[in-house]
């Protein structure tokens, strides 16, 4: 079967604005390593809505299709395509995929961090007006790179578990693989309540924390992180001083030895110095943008405390995503985080939901009405 010509995608042409309904282009010839891919499902990320509400933005990046978590079936595939396992990829495999990489930058061949790519390109870096016009999961097709590491999926990783894993749940993978692990029996407070900060407090329930505590709003959303392994939940309606004692008194006084912030929000960092044990460990993982966010570096100083920066994740990250969802299944509701699947229609009503907190994770089946 050829490969589509054409695909209607979601357009945003103004920050703020109702998506448009556009027909894109598609690369008349697929290259070798890249893919045409019809689009299961796309998983809306909270980066999504920044840049729909125009929180965040840059110079020249619009107009342009949102949706960088996405999963779907291969239409097209060009000659050589394998996944990052070396498995061919060939029309009708079910794949995901994570950003594309160069392969020859300093970080690419010197750190030999995916992460660290100088031409790393998420699909939220593509114009919706130049080639390859249409990478992003609120399309019918998107055009998978040759750089772009896939990997096929498994029968039993249904698609919107794919999407989510191919930046959320990699993101706090990768946030826990910077940390070192969790030591068991360990503290752990996880600031934020999103799709992020769920998967961390089921991560580190399930990696043999002592306590999870989980800081976050609204209220619907700490009842989840209860069912993914949260032992205590605080929400927003207190002080900073109101939550530091109560995780005080959850950790016997001394404190968490690791604190995720996974919500970015102005003076989550000045918290979670605080409510760090002596010794302990803060992950910078949900902070975006230049903003400066003050930070006690006397109790950094005084605590003896490790401050990381934890950004997103690679095709490492994603595969021991898929594998962490997999395994336990059984033990965490996954499908909790999602809301009811939506066509490209009602895709600015999804953002809109999303903004509202309404919706952990907004679902689009592009091929809905």
């Amino acid at each position: 079967m050829p490969a589509p010509t054409a695909t209607r995608a979601a357009v945003l042409r103004e920050h703020g604005e109702p998506l448009v309904i556009e027909e894109l282009p598609l690369p008349e010839e697929v290259e070798p390593g890249a893919a045409v891919v019809r689009i299961g499902c796309a998983t809306l990320c909270a980066t999504d809505v920044h840049i729909w509400s125009g929180a965040m933005s840059w110079p020249g990046m619009l107009p342009m299709v949102l949706g960088h978590e996405m999963s779907g079936t291969v239409a097209a595939a060009g000659p050589g395509t394998l996944d990052a396992l070396g498995r061919p990829v060939r029309a009708g495999d079910r794949i995901g995929w994570s950003e594309s990489t160069c392969g020859h930058c300093h970080g690419c061949t010197v750190l030999r961090t995916p992460v660290a790519c100088a031409q790393r390109g998420y699909g939220f870096t593509q114009r919706a007006d130049a080639w390859p016009y249409s990478t992003c999961g609120l399309a019918e097709y998107a055009y998978v790179r040759p750089g772009a590491l896939k990997l096929l999926l498994p029968d039993d990783v249904p698609d919107t578990w794919a999407a989510a894993a191919g930046c959320a749940v990699k993101t706090v993978v990768h946030a826990y693989g910077r940390a070192g692990g969790i030591r068991p029996g360990a503290a752990v407070v996880v600031q934020g309540a999103g799709a992020l900060g769920l998967v961390a407090t089921a991560m580190a329930a399930a990696s043999g924390a002592g306590t999870v505590i989980t800081v976050g709003a609204p209220a619907a959303r700490l009842e989840l992180a209860r069912g993914f392994g949260a032992d205590v939940v605080i929400g927003l309606d207190g002080t900073p001083p109101e939550r530091l004692g109560q995780v005080l008194e959850a950790t016997d006084g001394r404190g968490a030895e690791l604190v995720l912030d996974l919500a970015g929000a102005p003076g989550v960092a000045a918290e979670a110095v605080d409510m760090a044990a002596w010794g302990g460990t803060f992950v910078v993982v949900g902070s975006t943008g230049p903003r400066p966010d003050p930070v006690p570096m006397g109790t950094v100083m005084g605590k003896e405390l490790s401050v990381l920066g934890s950004l997103n994740g690679d095709i490492g990250d994603y595969h021991r995503a898929l594998e962490f969802l997999r395994a336990f299944r059984a033990r965490f509701d996954w499908n909790a985080m999602f809301g009811a699947p939506a066509g490209l229609g009602a895709a600015t009503g999804a953002l809109r939901s999303m903004s509202r907190l309404d919706e952990v994770k907004a679902v689009i089946h592009p091929w809905l009405p």
